[in-house]
């Protein structure tokens, strides 16, 4: 896959991922507090609400200002009660009747497949990476030490013997083995990949 595709699709996942999210949480456009059926029903009885919204067994509506600071209210009640119709039938409150709200048949699939879809992808990055990167893609914290095998060239003294420099420096680490007091005392260290 070139890596325009791969930008593409990225892009494409990233947008979906978004829209579901955002419709999946999209808030109401106002705060309803939750009261009891019958507080509701006698709220209607008192003639203190101004409008009611049924949907099967969910009640929503808004309280009258001079009741509650007229703010908006949701409660559960059953589906056909023939006492709250009669209720309803005689107070003056604004009455809408509203199909439940259904949730779109791709949206559904998208929620339900979501999860699989995540895990494949992830199955598939993984997979790709071990193949790229000769087995590397789960490599966390190994370590990069390499063990030497008897076909390997070692080098020795000998292979050293005319650089002075590598001499000098090969006989300080000799002479700091022996005695590291005697360097310590003077604030020197072990060079470093010794």
């Amino acid at each position: 896959m070139k890596q325009s595709h791969k930008t593409i699709a990225l892009w494409i996942v990233i947008i979906l991922l978004s829209i579901s999210i955002l419709h999946f949480f999209k808030a109401t456009p106002t705060l309803r507090n939750k009261v009891s059926f019958s507080e509701f029903l006698s709220a209607v009885e008192q003639k203190q609400v101004e409008s009611i919204v049924i949907r099967e067994d969910e009640y929503q509506g808004k309280f009258k200002d001079s009741y509650k600071d007229g703010s908006y209210f949701e409660t559960l009640g059953p589906v056909n009660s023939d006492k709250a119709f009669e209720i309803f039938a005689k107070s003056d409150a604004q009455i809408r009747y509203e199909k439940p709200k259904e949730t779109p048949m791709w949206q559904q699939i998208l929620i339900s497949w979501m999860p699989m879809l995540l895990l494949f992808g992830f199955f598939f990055f993984f997979m790709r990476q071990i193949q790229i990167g000769g087995g590397k893609a789960l490599s966390f914290g190994k370590s990069r030490a390499r063990l030497m095998s008897e076909s390997q060239k070692r080098v020795t003294f000998e292979d050293v013997a005319g650089v002075e420099e590598a001499k000098d420096e090969v006989e300080e680490i000799i002479d700091f083995l022996k005695d590291p007091k005697k360097f310590t005392k003077l604030g020197g260290r072990i060079p470093k990949g010794v």
